[in-house]
């Protein structure tokens, strides 16, 4: 029996987050995904006038790809799918995975050839630069566990927050963007944190179902010398495999001059993959309303309610502070009452504590507007 919910996912995603126009070229990439996601897509492309290309492709077999990678095959598939990314006007990427740790035998040298010769050509130099794109995971058995949810309420789960009104939401987002384009110092104060940097003359990006799906996040990046201070995150987080607790990073000018976890070996080792990996490209304050929870997935766990991430390595081209590295990592810091609590301020006005915004122009972002205005209680 055919799932309503596939059409309505594939209408955001043509219709919304890349805006397809006739005569549009758009790449559609699936990791282990249903069949019939892809064929909702298809058709809706086309219905839009595009002109939909596909790729499938497999967890296991890129594990297998990267596990005893050959540099220059890398480098010639890389090639070959910066040669495609050209051509297109859109990209979908909807990433399932029936295994949330496959690539953790990965050894870091495999690893960092893909960053360097496949994933930082194509996807930030063309992807993110070039075309109108967004991407996705798929809800699997393997997310619910992590979300600690049965599959069929997580089913729910993911259908609800990836077709949110997110229309209500750009509207919503306006007063957030003018006052982080306004801010130069933010202060950010948590159990084990303190935390300045100034992002003042950086462009600040409200995203609102344009990239991601799940969305809920207004992004900028810290003036690249500019961050002092200690961050003690309070999230798992999982990065090439490995999943990482208990994050501590100490700040000089800019610079990760410590940094410890549960597995500090591999957190330094993936820090000193390049000199640009220890400065932080973006800063971003999350507040999908959907989200309260971690699950060890970064397109879900960096939009939770009350949340910010502060990001080590590179810097996105339209929020750009000069920071350049294969190493992308996104870092998350919970700050409702439940985690910890904190505060964030910009310029020494608090405008959001315990991870609720305080200021009248910012409620609009609080779950319960956000929720009323998607029509749930």
């Amino acid at each position: 029996m055919h799932d309503s919910r596939l059409d309505k996912l594939a209408d955001v995603l043509t219709t919304h987050s890349t805006k397809v126009q006739p005569g549009e070229y758009v790449l559609i990439e699936g990791f282990d995904i249903p069949e019939e996601m892809i064929i909702a897509l298809i058709r809706t492309v086309r219905e839009a006038g595009g002109i939909p290309l596909v790729e499938i492709k497999q967890n296991r077999i890129q594990r297998e790809l990267l596990r005893n990678a050959d540099e220059e095959g890398l480098k010639l598939i890389g090639e070959y799918e910066g040669y495609r990314m050209k051509q297109v006007q859109a990209y979908i990427g909807i990433r399932g995975s029936q295994n949330i740790a496959e690539m953790s035998d990965v050894p870091t040298e495999g690893m960092r050839a893909y960053e360097k010769h496949w994933l930082t050509p194509v996807h930030f130099d063309i992807r993110v630069s070039k075309t109108k794109w967004v991407v996705l995971r798929w809800p699997s058995p393997s997310m619910a566990q992590s979300a600690k949810m049965s599959t069929e309420a997580f089913e729910d789960f993911y259908f609800d927050v990836c077709t949110l009104d997110y229309s209500h939401m750009e509207k919503a987002i306006s007063p957030l963007k003018a006052m982080m384009e306004g801010t130069d110092e933010v202060h950010i104060v948590g159990p084990e944190t303190d935390l300045k940097f100034s992002i003042k003359d950086i462009p600040v990006i409200p995203c609102t179902g344009e990239r991601n799906i799940p969305d809920g996040e207004c992004f900028t990046a810290p003036v690249r010398e500019s961050v002092n201070g200690v961050i003690h995150f309070n999230t798992p987080t999982l990065y090439q495999g490995t999943v990482f607790n208990d994050i501590c990073l100490h700040f000089e000018n800019g610079k990760i001059v410590n940094a410890s976890a549960n597995n500090s070996e591999k957190l330094n080792d993936i820090l000193d993959t390049d000199p640009g990996a220890r400065y932080i490209g973006e800063f971003a304050i999350g507040f999908n309303p959907y989200i309260n929870n971690p699950m060890l997935d970064i397109l879900f766990d960096e939009k939770i309610a009350g949340s910010f991430h502060f990001t080590p390595g590179q810097a996105y081209e339209d929020a750009d502070n000069g920071v350049r590295s294969s190493v992308h990592w996104d870092m998350v810091m919970i700050q409702t009452p439940e985690h910890g609590g904190g505060e964030i301020s910009f310029d020494g006005t608090l405008i959001r504590k315990d991870g609720r915004f305080v200021l009248p122009e910012l409620e609009g972002l609080n779950p319960e507007s956000l929720l009323s205005a998607s029509g749930t209680d």
